[in-house]
């Protein structure tokens, strides 16, 4: 078939070969669609009709329809050998595109933000330095999606009638919406396959839509991609940056209906003519497919047999650079015949019209209707319209529009907008001087051009915005040449200066707020930007004659373009026009006036917009001008601005604006240079002072006076802001801002403070400054920030985590210098001077506020997030300053300035602690910023003032909300900066990132402080009052080493701490212990490290310690009593506490003490030896603890233990006891937590006994024996405590009267909680002697108060029934895998009412989460284990109810119901059996074993179970079962008979169970069993009397019952009353007989002790265990 067509075509080039094709989609939309057409070559016959063989034949039925196929490829070769030229509509498709985007999904859609959208890549390469981005609005992104390859098998049928792009535009609706519509189009059997990727970067054998070849093209035969033009749904605003001059011809519809004639397979060929004569037709109009590149004719597609056809076709047309009055387009209407007749022409011309492409010299285009002309053009045609009737010449319709044509230019030679084509002509008009000029109909002289040119100008305003930008290079040259070379006409020179310039800054205007999305932070337009930089050139001067000009650098930082710039641009090309916005409305006079005018009007927008641009101008003219001229225009401006404050009604916005012009200024490139850093204000007297020459000439620390000349370069000085003039400038304003008084503060602490962070990060990230010795020079310009953040101290925000941190330390060293004036309070007179609204002028030290240093200033405190800015660049101050020069500044430093110096250096390290990826993830989920930081952050993006750099940093360290990123180097690639909202939904990477940032942070943060710190020891190692200021930094140090800290400051801490303790011993171990504390306690959190440098490192601080100690007393008992009660208290609270590492610092440390030649001879081996063996037994124990924290019983018995095992240690056992106290509180026992707090009592009460003896105290732990005689064991017994006050034990603030008092108002507290009232007298008893010598009256009021609470509760519950103290249960544990617990027994103390079933749910539910499933077993009876009958495999839990035992004696004390649950040592249970191993038998064999506990302690205790001690057991025979039981009834039936008030219902349900006649084993039958027959042993006689006995006891009982009970029946029960009567007669009869029998003589009498009594505990056959 190709064959067939060859002769209608030439030879095709490459670029008509392209299978693939690249689209730019600008504004991203769900309704884009890839349109598929296809055509086939013209046959005879309608659509349908050609369209049915593909229809209707299959490839399967090939054999079948042989002989039409046959037919079909004949009939194929004929119309493709006779009209192969032409083409017929077909099939069409489409694919949405949104569908398969979202379907493929994006991989990076997180890369780009819902605002903005990356545009593809052509445009990016083409558009110069403006990226179109699209509006917010928009659903769908094309930017990164994953690559799809559909295969296309739905096709429709193109319908005749339906051609037009409005027909398409409906079924696209269609295809959203599946409607009827569609159904009703027939599908075309076809298939097509396409891959839709995202375009690559850098595609190869990519053509542009001119087909110029893009680089990279390796091989020009190779089958290129194209680039389609794109016509944007909206208005793009860029500027043309490449030559583009292309045509589009769209031809709609044609009208032939009236028209004469055989016209009706219409086609319409179109050219492009240069002139009349039809060779003079150009090859302009691209080719389509497997053709010539270009072609001089084109034709559209045939609609066969109709008259009124419809054209969907687009010609594409290279338009010439030139374009004359003779270029028009010449269509020619042809029928052309499908059907070969002899005769008959294949193509007939049935029609001809044309548009003439220049009027009145601009290019047209549009939509046009245009009248068909029958005959041929008459000569000279082509320079009138068609619409021209021509005489003798026949047209279409009577010369009506029946050709509808659309012409669309896209040109970057033609502007199409009437304003700007006339004023390019007018221009060209006077470049060329060619005079008289015909313009439109008017024809213009020399006296008229003027005129016409200022119309002109001023008509620009009215242009089109996107033209006016696409061109805005070409009319912003113009008008510069205007204003600078003014024409001369006629002679004269015209100004046009004013109009011009009004022009230029409504250009200027209408750019800058077309492309507001893509300005940079400081407001700046990058289109503008790169117009001065790239594209002006002062008229006249050539690119030629710049060569021998000097280059100049010019620095990223300071201007605001993107990368892409050269190093060094040109001073004559680059700084003729300054950067600044003219944005004025007309040409200022005076600069001043106009800054007052407008600064005086209420047009904020204006005043900031001219505040920034002055700034903009004057930078630039930094590096055009002498700058001492410059520097006196600032210094004017500011005089202004003075004076103005001063009268301001809102001195805060004038503030701001300032601040604002500050800022600007200091970004200039050259800012370092400019401070003149390297001419010191004066120099010093040697150039690296030693440590002994700087604290010889210290204030504080010596007698020689400060040194001015120090003081002058750390304050904002007259001479400091003489030499150092922006620097100056910068400081002063932040000092202002920082100020208390300062009005709209927030703002303005944020934009002061980000100012000099963006700047200390430019210098950070210069690599002019790279080295060490430029840095401090650079350093030395902010060193009067040091003195700014340490006076702002109190209205930083406090990360430290205790209030009240941050002023300690300076309060500490405050107390000498009371009264005495603080310099660091004073304001120095240059901020006096613009606070008074003066000009800046240098005076002399006049102190303004004299208040003490540590009085917190009032006013508004800055956010954490400025006030991290602001220790960040201290920071780097701190880091970058000569150390010398920082070692003679802290030298002169009074004490309360250096104290709170140090709180500053505190305050750097709870700022920039690290907190872990945890918290990264815990902020991930919140919503990212308050209100009031959201509206300063709009106000500065309005603004316009907040530069690139320092907006990446702050970006970035919200990312990370706990610190900024010192010393980060910033990548673009890294830091993707971005204008819209920060992304709240972070990657894990993101966050991980960030965390490694932030760490790294907190390491350098933590290295400058130490650095710091080592330069402030060398400072006062030599002065008086150096002990306060070595404590205030070693509580820095220990902060430090507390907090999150990387490996490698913990070995430079670490050391730093070492070399603190063995410089200055006396710190620790000479003043209070809390120092000591801190410092064992940290150490011994590093020693657990899993860093094996850090455990290194803690190790021999730790062991240092011990020595350095030693050393001093031969006996280091502070050390080893803080370094227990810290690893007591580490491993009771850290969750991660790694036992196994600690072991090996342990081991560590005893090596260290064995291998010490030094102290070989002394003690000190052995001591250190002691005291690792009881860390080891700590942390055995406190490990099994955190074992058992599932476990309360298992946990408190730990816990028990180690309480115990500090008998000899009271600090830590009260520590234990209060923690257990704590413990029980939170399981809901408070009786044991009252418990815990006597303990306590008695053992401090037993120390201070040792100390003094006083009447009022208690003697010791005996005075708590009515409370508890569990408290004995707390008596002091070991001898080396009996003087506790020599070796520091007993330092405990608890260990003082004042301390009793509190755990004896906690132990009542509890008590009271618990319900246990009597023992909450009893707790009282021993507080009232004290607070009585202490004349306390009003904790007196309170204590009868509360007492007279508890006696009244106690009356109101006399019975007791209402407070359930507590149940108690046996509970045994058998197996090996109870491990200590295997065969203990132990009394549970239960809360009240438990039952059994729970308790035994709780524990087996318990055991077996840890053992396993089918591990536990319960058993079931109370008999004694056999423990050769268990499974060794399993653990088996025997649980049994007992209930308190007392003996005789003991209930005639026991008197309350709380006096038996109080105190209980004995318990008591039984158990029934028969001797045949049953549990329950009949009468005669049922027998009961009887077990009586005792425990070690009673309870309650401090514990809530408690191991057996002893068990005794006791058998009773059945007759004694039997007595017991008799003897119950009637102690019941004597109980509800007595009861007051009496209760009639209790009375008859006893009653029916004594007397009822169906009762099972009632009192009848056990009569009849054991009183039927006297037993034939007489050793049973007594047993047999006393059931009698038992029996005539209860039958009086049973009568007092029925009276009582007559007594209080009404009427309706007196029958029932009757029947009991009956029933107790009927008893009383049978029992009769039973109870008159006589016994035989009893035994003969032997002595009383050997008398059995069944009831007297010394009658048990006991079995100990």
């Amino acid at each position: 078939m190709k064959g067939l067509l060859r002769a209608h075509g030439t030879h095709p080039a490459i670029s008509t070969l392209a299978r693939s094709a690249i689209f730019s989609v600008t504004y991203p939309s769900p309704d884009i669609f890839l349109v598929i057409k296809l055509e086939k070559v013209l046959q005879q016959g309608d659509i349908s009709e050609c369209c049915e063989p593909y229809m209707v034949m299959k490839e399967a039925d090939t054999a079948k329809n042989k002989e039409k196929l046959e037919k079909l490829r004949l009939a194929a070769e004929q119309f493709c050998t006779r009209l192969g030229r032409y083409r017929m509509p077909f099939a069409w498709t489409a694919v949405h595109l949104a569908n398969i985007v979202s379907s493929a999904g994006q991989s990076d859609r997180d890369s780009d933000s819902e605002g903005e959208r990356r545009p593809a890549w052509t445009d990016r390469r083409r558009r110069g330095p403006q990226d179109r981005t699209s509006s917010g609005d928009d659903t769908c992104s094309f930017s990164g999606f994953r690559p799809a390859t559909l295969t296309v098998t739905n096709f429709f049928k193109q319908e005749a009638e339906r051609l037009s792009d409005e027909d398409l535009f409906k079924f696209l609706a269609d295809m959203r919406r599946p409607t009827s519509l569609l159904r009703r189009l027939r599908p075309v059997t076809a298939q097509l396959k396409i891959d839709i990727s995202p375009a690559p970067e850098n595609p190869h054998f990519c053509l542009s839509p001119e087909l110029l070849h893009v680089k990279p093209y390796p091989d020009p035969r190779g089958r290129p991609t194209k680039e389609i033009l794109e016509f944007p749904a909206r208005e793009v605003y860029a500027p043309h940056t490449s030559y583009r001059n292309l045509l589009y011809v769209y031809p709609h519809s044609l009208n032939f209906s009236s028209r004469q004639g055989s016209v009706r397979n219409l086609t319409v060929r179109v050219q492009y003519m240069a002139g009349e004569d039809p060779s003079q037709a150009l090859p302009v109009i691209f080719g389509k497919s497997s053709c010539s590149e270009f072609t001089r004719e084109a034709f559209t597609p045939v609609v066969y047999h109709n008259k009124s056809p419809e054209f969907y076709e687009e010609f594409k047309l290279r338009l010439p650079a030139c374009v004359t009055e003779n270029h028009h387009l010449l269509f020619t209407f042809y029928h052309v015949s499908c059907q070969p007749r002899p005769g008959t022409a294949l193509e007939t011309p049935v029609g001809f019209t044309w548009i003439p492409l220049l009027q009145h010299g601009r290019l047209r285009t549009g939509p046009f209707c245009l009248p068909v002309s029958v005959d041929q053009p008459p000569p000279s045609y082509s320079v009138l319209t068609p619409d021209v009737a021509l005489p003798g010449m026949r047209w279409v319709d009577g010369h009506k529009g029946v050709f509808s044509v659309e012409l669309t230019a896209v040109s970057s030679v033609h502007p199409q907008d009437p304003h700007l084509d006339k004023f390019f002509t007018l221009v060209h008009v006077l470049e060329e001087g060619a005079f008289p000029f015909r313009l439109k109909d008017a024809v213009l002289s020399e006296g008229t051009v003027e005129q016409e040119l200022r119309a002109s100008l001023a008509a620009l305003r009215l242009a089109s915005p996107e033209p006016l930008v696409a061109f805005s290079h070409h009319v912003l040259d113009k008008l510069v040449r205007l204003v600078v070379r003014p024409p001369v006409i006629g002679g004269q020179i015209v100004n046009l200066g004013r109009g011009a310039f009004e022009a230029m800054a409504h250009v200027v205007s209408l750019v800058h707020r077309s492309l507001e999305a893509a300005q940079d932070a400081r407001g700046h337009c990058p289109l503008l930007a790169a117009y001065v930089y790239y594209a002006f050139r002062l008229p006249g001067t050539e690119p030629s004659l710049m060569g021998g000009a000097p280059p100049v650098t010019v620095q990223p930082a300071t201007l605001a373009r993107g990368p892409g710039r050269p190093a060094s641009l040109y001073l004559a090309r680059s700084k003729s026009i300054s950067s600044s916005n003219p944005d004025l409305a007309v040409a200022p006079g005076s600069v001043d006036d106009e800054v007052s005018r407008i600064l005086a009007t209420k047009d904020a927008e204006l005043a900031e917009r001219l505040n920034a641009s002055l700034a903009f101008f004057l930078s630039d003219l930094l590096s055009l001008v002498d700058r001492g001229f410059v520097f006196s225009l600032v210094r004017a401006h500011y005089k202004q601005v003075a004076t103005r404050l001063q009268s301001a009604p809102n001195p805060a916005v004038l503030l701001t604006l300032r601040m604002d012009f500050t800022r600007i200024l200091c970004n200039h490139e050259h800012y370092v240079t400019l401070n003149l850093p390297c001419c010191p204000l004066s120099p010093p007297a040697s150039p690296s002072p030693s440590v002994s020459s700087t604290t010889s000439q210290s204030s504080t620390f010596s007698s020689q006076a400060p040194d001015p000349k120090v003081i002058s370069m750390f304050e904002l000085s007259g001479p400091f802001r003489q030499q150092h003039f922006l620097a100056g400038l910068l400081l002063t304003e932040l000092a202002l801002a920082l100020e208390p008084e300062a009005e709209g503060a927030s703002l303005l602490h944020k934009k002061a403070i980000s100012a000099v962070h963006s700047l200390l990060c430019g210098h950070d990230a210069d690599p002019r400054y790279a080295e060490a010795t430029v840095r401090a020079r650079v350093a030395e310009l902010y060193l009067p920030l040091l003195s700014l953040a340490r006076d702002t101290l109190p209205r930083l925000h406090d990360f430290a985590e205790s209030s009240g941190q941050r002023s300690r330390l300076a309060s500490m060293l405050d107390s000498d210098t009371e009264g005495e004036g603080d310099m660091g309070g004073t304001i120095n007179p240059s901020v006096a001077m613009a606070i008074a609204g003066g000009p800046l002028a240098p005076g002399s030290r006049a102190s303004i506020s004299q208040g003490p240093a540590t009085a917190a200033r009032s006013g508004c405190a800055l956010s954490a997030e400025s006030s991290r800015t602001l220790l960040v660049c201290v920071l780097w101050v701190l880091k970058n300053a000569e150390p010398a020069l920082l070692q003679r500044w802290a030298a002169d430093l009074a004490l309360p300035q250096l104290g709170r110096l140090l709180d500053l250096l505190y305050l750097c390290l709870a700022a920039f602690e690290y907190k872990g990826k945890k918290a990264f993830e815990r902020i991930n989920s919140l919503t990212f910023k308050k209100s009031l930081d959201m509206k300063a952050r709009l106000e500065e993006a309005i603004l316009g003032t907040i530069g690139a750099r320092q907006e990446m940093v702050r970006r970035s360290r919200e990312r990370s909300p706990f610190g900024n990123q010192e010393n980060v180097r910033w990548r673009k690639s890294v830091t993707h900066w971005r204008q819209t909202s920060d992304r709240v939904d972070k990657t894990k990477d993101e966050m991980e990132h960030e965390a490694l940032v932030d760490g790294n942070l907190a390491t350098e943060a933590s290295l400058v402080v130490l650095d710091t710190l080592e330069i402030i020891v060398q400072t006062v190692m030599l002065s008086e009052a150096r002990e306060s200021v070595l404590g205030a930094i070693l509580k820095v140090v220990l902060y430090s080493l507390g907090s999150a800290q990387s490996a490698l400051f913990l070995q430079h801490g670490l050391a730093t701490q070492r070399a603190l303790v063995s410089k200055f011993p006396e710190l620790l171990f000479e003043e209070d212990t809390e120092l000591c504390a801190d410092l064992c306690l940290r150490l011994l959190r590093h020693c657990g490290s899993r860093i094996s440098a850090i455990r290194t490192h803690a190790s021999a601080s730790l062991y240092l310690l011990m020595r350095q100690n030693f050393e001093i007393g031969n006996n280091f008992a502070r050390v080893k009593m803080q370094v227990t009660m810290s690893l007591s208290s580490l491993v009771g609270t850290t969750q991660n506490f790694s036992e196994e590492h600690l072991r090996r610092s342990l081991k560590t440390i005893l090596t260290y003490a064995e291998e010490d030649v030094g102290l070989r001879d002394s003690t000190f081996a052995e001591q250190v030896q002691d005291l690792m063996f009881n860390l080891h037994m700590i942390l055995t124990d406190t490990v099994k603890m955190k074992e058992h924290q599932e476990d309360p019983e298992m946990l408190i018995d730990l816990m028990y233990r180690i309480a115990r095992g500090y008998q000899g240690s009271p600090d830590l056992r009260l520590t234990w006891l209060q923690n257990m106290a704590g413990k029980h509180a939170e399981l809901g026992n408070h009786a044991e937590a009252a418990q815990c707090m006597v303990h306590a009592a008695a053992l401090v009460a037993e120390y201070l006994a040792l100390l003094e003896d006083s009447r009022h105290l208690p003697v010791g732990c005996v005075s708590f024996q009515n409370i508890s005689s569990n408290v004995l064991e707390e008596s002091a017994i070991s001898d080396d405590i009996l003087s506790p006050d020599e070796e520091g034990f007993c330092s405990g603030k608890h260990f003082t009267e004042l301390g009793l008092v509190g755990l004896l108002e906690q132990a009542a507290a509890y008590f009271t909680m618990g319900g246990l009232y009597e023992a909450v007298n009893e707790v009282y008893k021993t507080l009232i002697p004290i607070l009585e010598a202490h004349r306390d009256y009003k904790k007196l009021a309170a204590v009868h108060g509360k007492l007279q609470e508890a006696f009244t509760k106690i009356m109101h519950q006399s019975s007791g029934w209402e407070r359930v103290f507590g149940t108690y249960f046996r509970v045994g544990f058998y197996g090996a895998r109870f491990g200590d617990l295997d065969e203990q027994e132990f009394v549970y103390k239960e809360p009240s009412i438990t039952k059994l079933a729970e308790i035994s749910h709780r524990l087996e539910e318990f055991y077996t989460e840890r053992f396993g499933e089918d591990v536990v077993e319960i058993i079931k009876d109370s008999n004694p284990v056999d423990k050769t009958k268990l499974d060794p495999q399993k653990a088996y839990i025997q649980i049994t109810y007992v209930e308190p035992h007392f003996d005789t004696y003991e209930l005639k004390d026991r008197v309350t119901y709380f006096d038996r649950n109080y105190g209980l040592r004995t318990f008591l249970f039984c158990t029934p059996f028969t001797p045949d191993g049953r549990a329950h038998g009949e009468l005669p064999e049922q027998h009961k074993r009887k077990t009586l506990l005792s425990t070690d302690h009673a309870f309650p205790y401090i514990k809530t179970r408690i191991r057996v001690c002893h068990r005794e057991e006791t058998v009773l025979t059945p007759v004694e079962v039997a007595i017991e039981d008799m003897q119950k009834k009637t102690r019941e039936l004597a109980f509800a008979t007595e009861q007051d008030p009496p209760d009639a219902k209790m009375l008859q349900m006893v009653l029916q169970g004594s007397v009822g006649p169906t009762v099972n084993q009632g009192p009848l039958e056990v009569a009849q069993v054991f009183l039927a027959e006297i037993p034939e042993d007489p050793k049973l006689f007594r047993h047999h009397n006393k059931l009698r006995l038992c029996f005539k006891d209860f039958c009086k009982k049973c009568e007092d019952a029925l009276r009582k009970n007559k007594a209080l029946i009404g009427p309706d029960q007196k029958e029932y009353h009757r029947e009991l009567e009956r029933n107790y007669s009927r008893l009383r009869e049978a029992l009769q007989p039973l109870l008159t029998q006589r016994l035989p003589q009893l035994l003969a009498p032997t002595t009383a002790s050997s008398l059995r009594n069944s009831l007297n505990r010394a009658s048990f056959r006991k079995a100990d265990v």
